[in-house]
């Protein structure tokens, strides 16, 4: 029985080693769209849309009983953003 344990957890951490290796090289890659959209949230209109995202869900999430939604907000801030992304992307695609 012991000689058994012994084999399995023999092979283990070769397998454990080649998915650590998996995962760092995972997490080196980074999606260019998610760069883009980073870039753009500086820029000052998707400043000033996610400030008014924010407050609004400061104001909401202080209430208790209330209906009000951000969902204009987030589409604002949304729209910004991907307004500025698609500009980059199809500037550096021409």
């Amino acid at each position: 029985m012991v000689f058994e344990e012994k084999m399995i957890t023999n092979g283990e951490p070769e397998d454990e080693e080649e998915e650590e290796e998996e995962e760092e090289e995972e997490e080196e890659m980074v999606d260019p769209i998610e760069i883009v959209r980073q870039k753009c949230e500086e820029i000052e209109h998707c400043i000033h849309t996610r400030e008014r995202l924010e407050q609004c869900e400061a104001r909401v999430n202080s209430r208790s009983n209330t209906e009000e939604e951000c969902t204009e907000e987030l589409f604002d801030f949304l729209h910004a953003r991907d307004h500025c992304v698609s500009h980059k992307l199809f500037h550096s695609v021409k």
